[in-house]
């Protein structure tokens, strides 16, 4: 037997007890007096409640039926319904021990423990009333169950609206975390295959004629192919992260540092070999932004090029980054076709941009512009930087 099976028993041994010393050991008190005094010892029941709320509930009703029969005064031919008035008031701790059973314990056992209590009071409260007092005990006694019974419906009901809605938020979690990963996944591996695919298209053309810029497509596959899969494996990492015995867990260092508005220039290089020459200017001044913002500005301009590559149908673009005191302003511009019926406005691109800006409380625009080509504009309020503390990733 455990200590706390234990600290449970001797709680009710020592409640029978207390019941027992109180009848027995103040034969003269008042009914009040024992009432109140079984009351106050039914805090003894606390250790078996907490394991075994029906047998709580028995030892309950047995020490306030105890109470109730042992009171002085029936022998010797007392006014009963003066004698025992007070008595009752021991029936109040059965009552909180139910109340506890109906918010804790299946229903099933939460209605057989209401009956049976009610009928056991019933029982020794006609067995020991008369007259007006017998229909006034009636009536608290089933005012004061029913009041039990409805306090723990409540609790009950209370307790599960509250697990309802941290499933809820954990479903929303998982559904949100499902997102941002489509959309990391998209914005990463979109951008490296549409290279890929130019680059092998433009090298199966020249491969004959011209080795040498044959030879220059397959390096650009193979270096983006390589930065493709580093992405995906630092992905992959962090997911595993959140199992605590994962080797990613134990090895930070396996984690890259993710990419962020310092890669812009890599990343056009990249659009370059991609056959789009993209101009990158800045204004503002430069200076370190919160992990997230700089994140989602890199993505949202890796994903408008992306779509300037694959459906601009132009050789080049320009991308503007403003760095104001309030706000980071994003503008990619090109010359091309604009959109098309199958072009970026009708993509997961523009979707996953708008769903970043949106998280970020920013506003997005794109659309094609009246003098032809296509413009994505991206505004990210930026909070206060000058308590920011970046992080070495």
């Amino acid at each position: 037997m455990t200590r706390t099976k234990t600290t449970a028993w001797a709680g009710g041994l020592l409640y029978l007890l207390a019941v027992g010393l109180l009848v027995g050991g103040a034969p003269r008190a008042s009914g009040t007096v024992h009432g109140f005094g079984a009351l106050l010892a039914a805090g003894l029941l606390v250790g078996v409640l907490r394991r075994r709320p029906v047998l709580a509930l028995f030892l309950a009703l047995l020490g306030a039926t105890s109470v109730v029969v042992g009171v002085p005064g029936a022998a010797a031919g007392v006014s009963l319904s003066a004698a025992y008035q007070g008595q009752f008031l021991s029936y109040l701790a059965a009552d909180l021990v139910l109340g506890v059973i109906v918010a804790t314990c299946a229903r099933r056992a939460s209605i057989v423990a209401g009956a049976g209590s009610c009928i056991v009071q019933l029982l020794v409260i006609g067995g020991f009333s008369h007259g007006d007092n017998l229909t006034v005990n009636v009536v608290i006694a089933l005012l004061a169950t029913a009041a039990a019974c409805a306090g723990g419906l409540l609790s009950r009901e209370r307790r599960e609206h509250t697990v309802a809605l941290r499933s809820q938020e954990v479903a929303e979690a998982v559904v949100a975390e499902r997102l941002r990963i489509a959309r990391e996944l998209h914005d990463m591996v979109a951008h490296s295959i549409g290279i890929i695919a130019i680059q092998a298209g433009a090298a199966s053309q020249v491969i004959r004629t011209r080795p040498v810029e044959a030879g220059e497509a397959l390096r650009a596959i193979e270096v983006t192919s390589r930065e493709t899969l580093a992405g995906l494996r630092r992905t992959l990492v962090a997911l595993r992260q959140a199992d605590p015995g994962s080797a990613a867990s134990k090895n930070p260092a396996a984690l890259a540092p993710s990419p962020g508005l310092t890669d812009i220039d890599r990343l056009a290089a990249a659009t370059a070999d991609a056959g789009v020459h993209v101009d990158v200017r800045r204004k503002g001044q430069e200076r370190p932004l919160p992990a997230d913002i700089d994140l989602s500005a890199f993505r949202i301009v890796q994903e408008a090029l992306t779509n300037v590559v694959r459906h601009a149908g132009t050789g080049k673009c320009r991308v503007l980054i403003e760095y104001g005191s309030e706000e980071l302003s994003l503008e990619i511009v090109d010359d091309g076709h604009g959109a098309t019926e199958n072009g970026p406005a009708h993509g997961f691109g523009l979707v996953g941009m708008r769903e970043r800006v949106a998280l970020l409380h920013g506003d997005l625009s794109a659309g094609t512009r009246p003098e032809g080509g296509f413009r994505v504009t991206a505004r990210l309020p930026l909070p206060d930087l000058a308590g920011v503390r970046v992080e070495a990733g």
